[in-house]
């Protein structure tokens, strides 16, 4: 089959930091789906992978947690999918990613993509909708009723990443919390606006004072998406007394969490990959939250985030995803689909 890997970690502007290459096929067992990938999207997890993870000697590694394809073949245990049905998945951080041609996936791990969609449309959705529902309703437990926070107030902070397009979708229909999303740009404002912010604030500039002048002087919940320790003492002064603060990014120096101590904020880590590398008993969360987000949009609720799509899946297209993520300048979901 082929796929795109690399052998050692280079920057995304050298050829070989990625390149075309023929694995062979795998074979279905167990729990595992067999997928023909006709989609693939890119996530920030692929840059960071590819810039800090060497290969074994001699090997290649394949990138890749963002799928929609055909199920080809089943193993033996498998209850949840048959041969020809159309999926979409993120899948696990510990096996072979989804740029290759075929894929194994725990069938916990995938849900029936919508009708609706097409395989690039589905295939911007999986990894960012599973860590926006579980950083909303597992860690932030947003939609429980609060006597300290009666109607919540988020704030989501890089909200026109990828991410952040489905999580205010989200909140918004899901949940009766007010919505302040950051962005910085005229058309990245534009976007969280019509995916159901109410509030937008300039994440370039002091957050607090924008706050105000909305007549809000604190938030409940805030979910931290980019550059959290740029904002982090901004956000401790701005979360309500037993506020939540949940994070998905990776703080370069760590963070201090003694100021969270006197107004009992809670901090939250949210890894959506945690529940696969584990094996978790509730591995099955994943898919039976993607087969909701599926029923959410087909009834309309919930719409893909794909902003752009860069042609068909080889490396030289990889690259230049690969780029734009690192640029800090993408907005919604970056797609390939097809294979040359």
């Amino acid at each position: 089959m082929k796929a795109v890997g690399y052998q050692q970690s280079l920057p995304a502007t050298d050829p070989q930091a990625l390149v075309d290459i023929e694995l062979a096929d795998p074979v279905a067992s167990g729990q595992d789906i067999l997928v023909r990938v006709h989609a693939i999207s890119v996530n920030p997890v692929d840059t960071k992978i590819r810039k800090r993870v060497q290969p074994e000697a001699g090997q290649h590694k394949v990138l890749g947690w963002d799928a929609a394809g055909e199920v080809v073949a089943v193993g033996e245990d498998v209850s949840l999918f048959k041969v020809g049905d159309k999926v979409f998945y993120a899948g696990s951080l510990t096996r072979p990613g989804s740029n290759s041609e075929l894929q194994l996936v725990d069938e916990r791990l995938a849900a029936v993509m919508p009708d609706s969609l097409s395989y690039a449309e589905a295939a911007a959705l999986p990894l960012t909708a599973i860590t926006a529902w579980e950083l909303l309703f597992d860690r932030l437990e947003i939609q429980q009723p609060s006597l300290k926070h009666p109607r919540p107030v988020l704030l989501v902070t890089g909200a026109a990443g990828g991410v952040g397009s489905v999580l205010v979708q989200l909140a918004r229909q899901l949940t009766t919390a007010t919505i302040i999303a950051t962005a910085s740009r005229p058309e990245t404002k534009q976007w969280v606006t019509e995916l159901g912010a109410h509030y937008v604030l300039d994440h370039s500039q002091p957050l607090l004072p924008q706050l105000k002048a909305l007549d809000l002087s604190c938030v409940s919940h805030v979910a931290s998406l980019t550059h959290t320790d740029q904002h982090y003492a901004e956000l401790v002064q701005l979360l309500a007394p037993q506020g939540k603060l949940a994070l998905i990014d990776d703080p370069v120096d760590g963070l201090d969490i003694m100021p969270l101590k006197q107004k009992s904020i809670s901090l939250h880590w949210e890894f959506m990959f945690t529940r696969a590398m584990f094996g978790t008993p509730d591995m099955n969360a994943q898919h039976q939250l993607l087969t909701d987000l599926a029923r959410l949009i087909q009834q309309g609720q919930i719409k893909t985030t794909l902003k752009q799509t860069m042609g068909t899946i080889n490396a030289g297209n990889l690259r230049q995803a690969h780029l734009l993520l690192e640029s800090g300048t993408a907005i919604g979901k970056v797609v390939l689909e097809g294979w040359n």
